[in-house]
């Protein structure tokens, strides 16, 4: 019986994690845990690459709304370093409450004396 290449690099990885279950499987039966098993290492990264572009996003409203200026080079250290890049951004960026700005509605720290979107003080 001829398998599919994805079934067939899935069964290769199957027998490396686990040489029994290769063993007492039938083709078709590996060939179906295979291609299930394929899904699963290709669902991770992806899962992963969703998270790293949702933490970007964040980031860059966060530090927009803090008034940072450096908010594309904190995007990047997050997108290259992930959560590590993440912990730096948190602890390093400027604390305080962020409030609806009066004027124009976007987030703004409560602190600050006039708005990074507008620029009228408070």
């Amino acid at each position: 019986m001829r398998k599919t290449g994805c079934a067939l690099f899935c069964s290769v990885l199957a027998v490396s994690f686990n040489s029994s279950f290769a063993q007492t499987a039938s083709d078709n039966a590996s060939a179906a845990a295979g291609c299930a098993l394929c899904s699963t290492f290709l669902l991770i990264p992806i899962a992963l690459v969703v998270l790293d572009i949702a933490l970007l996003v964040w980031v860059a409203r966060d530090a927009k709304a803090r008034g940072m200026d450096s908010a594309v080079l904190w995007m990047l250290l997050v997108f290259f370093t992930s959560f590590i890049g993440l912990i730096i951004y948190i602890l390093s960026r400027p604390q305080g409450n962020v409030i609806p700005c009066p004027n124009c509605g976007n987030k703004r720290l409560q602190a600050s004396v006039r708005c990074p979107h507008c620029g009228i003080g408070s």
